[in-house]
């Protein structure tokens, strides 16, 4: 290998680091392979302090974004993230909300602008292995599907990355999840439909972050401001490392003729 390991994280907003994939980050880091996280929004259309919304009064959202990327700087510390970079772009809110129309909008940036972005940072770092989305951004957040996007489109663009993984939430866990809640007695708010999450037959990747529950509890409490949107942190330990405990994930592409079909680890054939 003619460069250092290192493991590239293109996320939408400043929390979206740690569900899916404070694990693996923690993990690299861990054993040596240098970890990057690319935030691509400052997250303004979060929540303000006092859990005020967006366009409520008093939410601010230049000063949601100070606070956000302050809290995203405390996440990493505890997720041992060596570098961060951050592309900047105005958070476009949820599917349907007002923001979505501004042309600042990342999810309005046109997909060859903020991938050259990327691009500039792939070739800089030399990740051999990416990690963003899937196609719908895991539930259709319109950041995390122009996430998905401008990461296709740089891993395409520079040819550098070997293998380019999709964050996957496996039915089959929800389902376990659900009715485990269900036999504590706990209360369910929503329910979740049959085909919420990734189908179990397309996940090629799940690693076992048992050991990183607890940093990864930190690291989403570091994100105070939004703490009332993470389920989680509402729920008792052995839920939280019920949920916290793996990450999975969609092998999107790879050029690794050692990697096998199923793997429990992103950088296997690459060692």
């Amino acid at each position: 290998m003619d460069h250092e390991l290192t493991l590239m994280a293109v996320h939408a907003h400043p929390d979206d680091e740690v569900l899916s994939t404070g694990g693996v980050l923690l993990r690299a880091a861990e054993e040596g392979i240098r970890t990057v996280l690319v935030t691509c929004t400052n997250g303004e259309q979060g929540d303000a302090p006092g859990g005020v919304k967006p366009g409520e009064p008093g939410h601010d959202p230049e000063a949601v974004a100070a606070l956000r990327l302050t809290e995203l700087r405390e996440s990493i510390s505890h997720l041992n993230i060596a570098h961060l970079e951050t592309l900047g772009y105005r958070d476009s809110g949820m599917a349907g909300w007002e923001a979505n129309g501004d042309p600042r909008a990342f999810a309005n940036v046109p997909v060859e602008t903020a991938a050259a972005r990327l691009a500039e940072l792939i070739r800089q770092y030399r990740p051999q292995v990416v990690v963003t989305y899937d196609e719908n951004g895991g539930y259709g957040h319109p950041d995390h599907i122009q996430a998905n996007r401008i990461a296709v489109a740089a891993t395409e663009a520079t040819g550098i990355p070997d293998k380019l993984y999709y964050g996957a939430m496996p039915r089959s866990g929800i389902k376990r999840m659900v009715e485990h809640m269900r036999a504590a007695g706990m209360p369910m708010e929503e329910e979740f439909p049959d085909d919420f999450g990734t189908p179990d037959e397309l996940i090629t990747t799940v690693v076992d972050a048992s050991a990183y529950v607890e940093r990864k509890v930190k690291a989403l409490k570091a994100h105070q401001s939004q703490s009332d949107s993470v389920f989680l942190l509402a729920l008792p330990e052995e839920f939280q490392r019920h949920g916290l405990g793996t990450e999975a994930f969609i092998r999107h592409y790879n050029r690794v003729a050692a990697a096998p079909d199923h793997e429990d680890d992103l950088f296997a054939g690459l060692r």
